[in-house]
């Protein structure tokens, strides 16, 4: 029996030997935060890059535009995804950047590695407090994810972990009275910190300052300016009175793409007024209209102001109401038939009853049947010569006119 006590206190021996493990050396930690702020770097840049491009690039779609609830360029397209007059991941350039100069501070020698890990505990826990209100405006107001915006997600809550894990290690007592401490560390040696801050923080103001918004759309020209016209069968047309290229756009006002190739084709109409003529017909993907869209809700509202552009254009105010209406992508609370009408020039009592009238739901409900007999399913859909293009025209089309 004794002897089988010493063999079972064998593994009670071995295991306390290890039982006080060692922290994380120093050099872990810094390292590991170094690639994390890094990637998240990186990361954001790309969806920098991505949000100009989605405003400027007519052919563009990133790699994560999967489907309509994994969508980085839904996300880019939303009002959410600027603050404060900069592209939320600009600003997530920025607060990764000021989170690497905090980083190697806190690598100096003579913080003797205890400081300033409080600060960087804190400003990880802004950036993942960011992510998760960022994913609640994703789920419940943009109802669509972006991927490489989850990968910053996890970037964050990392960046939380392996600072906590810091503080254990280098800071005695509690965090929050640590940030004194942080914050005489750098007073003390202010020149020094001054030389890096200060330069940093004007980069950051001329940013908010003179960053070009080119998320806002130069409007069209006045349709006045333009010869235009109704066809034959009462659809509305603008450009070339005799044409040498004719493009039938079935599109939806609450559609980004929609908006973005339309003031893209009315500048080139307006560049070729003799050569170009661009007809509007209305594809709504509401789906209280639509056939083709599943039973869920999707584009509320558009199917409304597809009639609010019939509307108008019963009275000879079609293209005013077009540009006011694709002004509004996204903003459906917007639709004050008062506003509405002021904005393009009528009573709003003739507005309201044009909206009402037979003629403008014949149209639209022409329009729909036409984007169903052509296997139409998506917006925008262009129509040339009888062929159908989903998204965008070829250049070559339009280049060869052009030319």
């Amino acid at each position: 029996m004794r002897t089988l006590g010493l063999l079972n206190l064998k593994p009670i021996l071995w295991l306390s030997k290890y039982k006080k493990t060692r922290p994380l050396p120093f050099a872990i930690n810094f390292w590991v935060l170094l690639f994390l702020a890094l990637g998240g770097v990186a990361d954001s840049s790309y969806l920098s890059i991505s949000h100009y491009r989605v405003y400027t690039d007519i052919g563009y779609a990133s790699f994560c535009a999967i489907s309509r609830a994994i969508n980085c360029d839904t996300v880019s397209q939303s009002t959410f995804s600027i603050f404060l007059g900069l592209p939320v991941p600009v600003w997530g350039v920025v607060g990764y950047t000021f989170f690497l100069i905090i980083l190697l501070a806190a690598h100096l020698k003579d913080g003797e590695r205890q400081r300033l890990w409080c600060f960087l505990f804190l400003l990880a826990s802004c950036f993942s407090l960011y992510s998760v209100v960022l994913a609640l405006i994703s789920t419940y107001w943009i109802r669509s994810y972006c991927l490489m915006c989850i990968v910053s997600y996890v970037v964050n809550f990392a960046l939380v972990y392996i600072t906590w894990l810091a503080l254990r290690r280098f800071v005695p007592g509690k965090w929050w009275q640590g940030i004194r401490e942080d914050v005489r560390f750098v007073w003390k040696r202010w020149k020094r910190f001054g030389a890096v801050f200060l330069p940093f923080g004007a980069v950051v103001l001329v940013l908010v300052a003179f960053f070009p918004a080119y998320w806002h759309f130069s409007a069209p020209a006045a349709a006045a300016v333009l010869p235009n016209g109704v066809t034959e069968d009462g659809h509305p047309w603008i450009g070339a009175e005799n044409p040498e290229l004719t493009i039938e756009e079935f599109t939806d006002y609450q559609c980004f793409q929609c908006k973005k190739m339309h003031f893209f084709l009315r500048r080139l109409v307006t560049q070729n007024p003799s050569k170009i003529r661009l007809v509007h017909r209305n594809y709504p993907l509401d789906h209280e209209l639509n056939p083709i869209v599943v039973p869920q809700p999707y584009h509320v509202g558009s199917g409304k102001m597809a009639l609010l552009a019939n509307a108008a254009g019963l009275s000879g105010k079609f293209w005013e109401m077009n540009d006011l209406l694709f002004g509004l992508v996204g903003q459906t609370d917007s639709l004050k038939i008062k506003d509405l009408a002021e904005g393009v020039g009528m009573a709003p009592e003739d507005l309201a009853q044009n909206m009402n009238s037979p003629e403008a739901h014949r149209l639209l409900l022409m329009d729909i049947r036409e984007g169903m007999r052509a296997n139409m399913t998506g917006t925008p859909t262009y129509r040339i010569d009888g062929e159908i293009y989903l998204g965008q025209i070829p250049p070559g089309i339009l280049e060869a006119v052009i030319q």
